[in-house]
């Protein structure tokens, strides 16, 4: 099989997974004839041909997928017209807090945002599948610590949490950029119901990475 034929190959499996392809799995396209750093030349050259299309070659945590670009949101909207779920200001200030400083427990939420963190908030993020609780820490109570899970990466077109944009000093608890990528993920913008508050370092564990 030559370079070509084994760019149609990808080229297809990506445009009809249901999911992001990892290069492991793309492996096995060709019976692991190919080894991973083959596969990721020819994924970076599939990248390139389709660098002036609506279409995108992307990584994400879970590996590649293709997507439409930003600027085809637009047009795409119109053929479905359905209004997708707001997400409230509490929601996504609880998301960001967590991105930032997990894996954090309902308490570290509450100090940083100075207020009650409703169960109905947790649980529209771990609906979301965003949002999960990985363990317990060793304190009374042993309160549930959450952290976002890969799915989160993935919605925000993110490969990592160190691509999460930069806090900056004074600002609040959901940077703009972050911010627009929470709006691009649920095809709609924040409900602003609750006035943002400064996002401040709480004690907790190092952060964690979805393996």
């Amino acid at each position: 099989m030559n370079t070509q034929e084994a760019k149609i190959v990808l080229e297809t499996a990506l445009l009809t997974a249901e999911r992001p392809l990892p290069v492991a799995e793309l492996r096995k396209l060709f019976a692991d004839e190919l080894d991973a750093d083959t596969v990721r030349v020819l994924l970076e050259e599939l990248r390139r041909d389709w660098s002036d299309r609506g279409i995108e070659l992307v990584t994400v945590a879970s590996g590649w997928r293709f997507q439409s670009r930003p600027s085809m949101r637009v047009y795409l909207d119109r053929l479905n017209p359905e209004k997708p779920p707001k997400y409230s200001r509490a929601v996504l200030e609880t998301l960001a807090i967590i991105a930032y400083r997990q894996p954090v427990t309902r308490g570290d939420i509450e100090e940083i945002r100075g207020v009650t963190v409703s169960s109905q908030v947790l649980k529209t993020l771990e609906e979301r599948g965003w949002v999960e609780v990985i363990g317990h820490r060793e304190a009374p109570g042993r309160p549930a610590l959450f952290a976002t899970t890969r799915a989160f990466l993935d919605d925000l077109g993110l490969r990592s949490l160190e691509e999460l944009p930069p806090l900056e000093t004074g600002a609040g608890p959901v940077p703009a950029e972050l911010e627009l990528q929470f709006a691009a993920a649920t095809g709609a913008a924040a409900a602003a119901d609750t006035p943002s508050l400064p996002l401040v370092p709480v004690e907790a564990e190092p952060a964690h990475v979805p393996s």
